[in-house]
């Protein structure tokens, strides 16, 4: 019987760290491993994805990605992820770490939360040396059940930081104090998106006042407060979407705090650009 309870935890390389790393010559499940284990629908970790030579693609929140030589992909946790192809002879490194080794990291890697919507990163040529000097280590640092995990985050360190500066060019990096409350605000929202909560609870929450929010979340997502809590309740809708295909609009409305389906579908079609029907039948290919 098959299981989603936590990936990482069983299936680490480290005594002490919850992480995991995959190239085509190492750490790929055993038989029993993958009649045992089976990874959710919805990450439940960070994952990343290295092309050192050849092209794979991807689907991410429902969008399309193709990563060809020294371009990454990333999935952040609660994303919908699934890989749709590779090409032969592909050559990659695949990583993947929870929360918990986040927290362990000394830096705030803006990239993990700046909105900008795009889940690919690509190298300038001596940049992409130094990630691919970096995943070689972790390869052989992971290898070693007991390598001590102070090793482990040094160099996570080091992929990250190379990873947010390819990502973000330096003048858009925002302040660190707002990164944090940007963080905060994120955070609310997630834990409380079926409730809908008013952009003026969430300034009273976080201890700010509802214009300098405004301007917090318009520089960061580049949407206003409550752009961005539509735009994520629909993203949330597609999510649920994909894997539930058979649940009644009305019945996912009320999941998603909605009490008019009606509203609901017109929000839907205005976001998307499509009815529920036609994006349910895009994604049976129809």
């Amino acid at each position: 019987m098959q299981t989603i309870t936590p990936f990482l935890q069983y299936l680490r390389q480290n005594r002490q760290l919850p992480v995991r790393i995959v190239s085509p010559e190492f750490g790929h499940l055993t038989a029993e491993e993958a009649a045992t284990y089976v990874a959710p629908h919805r990450s439940p970790y960070y994952f990343f994805m290295f092309m050192l030579e050849g092209r794979s693609c991807h689907q991410i929140d429902l969008h399309k990605y193709e990563v060809n030589d020294n371009e990454l992909i990333f999935v952040t946790p609660q994303q919908i992820h699934e890989q749709e192809g590779m090409s032969k002879g592909g050559k990659f490194v695949k990583l993947g770490f929870d929360e918990i080794c986040l927290s362990l990291l000394p830096g705030q890697y803006e990239f993990l939360v700046h909105s900008l919507n795009d889940q690919k990163v690509g190298f300038s040529p001596s940049a992409a040396l130094r990630v691919k000097a970096i995943f070689a280590i972790l390869l052989d640092l992971l290898r070693h059940w007991d390598t001590a995990p102070e090793l482990i985050l040094a160099h996570l360190n080091s992929l990250l930081t190379e990873i947010n500066a390819a990502y973000l060019p330096a003048a858009t990096i925002p302040a660190k104090d707002t990164l944090s409350r940007y963080s905060d605000f994120r955070a609310f929202v997630e834990k409380h998106l079926t409730e809908q909560p008013g952009v003026g609870l969430i300034a009273e929450k976080l201890g700010i006042n509802p214009n300098g929010l405004y301007k917090l979340v318009k520089q960061h997502a580049g949407l206003s407060p409550k752009e961005y809590i539509t735009k994520r309740l629909i993203l949330e809708a597609g999510r649920r979407l994909y894997h539930m295909k058979d649940v009644s609009i009305k019945e996912l409305a009320f999941e998603l705090g909605f009490n008019d389906p009606e509203y609901f579908s017109r929000l839907f079609k205005k976001v998307t650009g499509h009815t529920i029907p036609q994006f349910l039948a895009d994604l049976s290919g129809n």
